[in-house]
């Protein structure tokens, strides 16, 4: 974007958190919001129509939305995947990477583990480092899964789906939080705000992928976990956590094969 765009994009967040905190269906905070969709949306193009504006999103019931959403999106994403030899149904995996603003939706076809899509993060509030407390501001890093349960379509961020903090290690060192999401909309308090438009088509193929699977797994890394990297963060009072993510980190990177992730003495066990 050009530098003036960048500048109206940075005070329209600042107005939009600042709206957030007092109410977050304030009509003030539903338009800004629209407005920042249309200004960011250029960041990945999908091939649909573009959600409803705020207004009229919000007084819908979950299943008029939905309803909304599968006109639009269906069928081109049936095409979107099937151009990568994928379907809706399949198991699905999430990685996200906050360094990089990333998401990355994969999915499982006879050939193994196959990369869907990687979604820009419109934004996630906090820095590196993982979640410790109710109220930090902080986004969690660590492993997380999705059920049928955690589904949101009636979300005051358009659509969402909880990723489960805290998780038996959140909760093994006492960690608090609640209610962390992946969602739409461009702001966020210890969420990942994806943007309207992108979270539809996430929150789709989820649900589809929920409809065949307990639960999806969601690894939540703080960067792409290099050693050259990790070196960087020698004296980072978050290293020995990040050394324990690793693992399941670089299983995936060399097998592509989602770990199993059990806890032991406190600590992540990838296997």
């Amino acid at each position: 974007m050009r530098p003036r765009t960048l500048l109206l994009v940075a005070a329209l967040v600042i107005i939009v958190v600042a709206v957030c905190r007092m109410d977050t269906r304030n009509p003030i905070h539903l338009g800004v919001s629209h407005v920042m969709q249309i200004i960011t949306r250029d960041h990945l193009s999908l091939p649909y129509a573009l959600p409803p504006p705020p207004e009229q999103w919000q007084p819908m019931s979950a299943a008029d939305r939905l309803a909304n959403v599968h006109s639009r999106l269906l069928p081109k994403l049936h095409s979107e995947l099937a151009a990568k030899q994928l379907k809706l149904g399949q198991p699905a995996f999430i990685r996200i990477f906050k360094e990089s603003r990333e998401l990355e939706l994969w999915l499982l076809s006879s050939e193994g583990w196959q990369l869907f899509r990687t979604y820009p993060i419109a934004n996630f509030s906090g820095g590196l480092g993982p979640k410790t407390k109710e109220g930090d501001m902080q986004a969690p890093e660590g492993f997380y899964s999705v059920t049928q349960k955690q589904l949101n379509p009636m979300s005051s961020y358009h659509l969402s789906f909880n990723i489960g903090y805290p998780n038996a290690y959140d909760l093994h060192h006492q960690r608090t939080g609640s209610f962390i999401m992946v969602h739409g909309a461009v702001v966020s308090v210890g969420c990942f705000a994806m943007t309207d438009p992108l979270v539809e088509e996430i929150y789709l193929i989820v649900e589809s992928a929920l409809n065949n699977a307990p639960s999806i797994p969601i690894h939540i890394f703080p960067f792409r976990m290099i050693e050259e990297r990790l070196q960087k963060e020698s004296t980072s009072p978050h290293l020995d956590f990040w050394q324990n993510l690793r693992p399941a980190h670089d299983l995936f990177e060399k097998e592509h094969r989602v770990p199993a992730i059990t806890l032991q003495n406190g600590h992540y066990q990838a296997r």
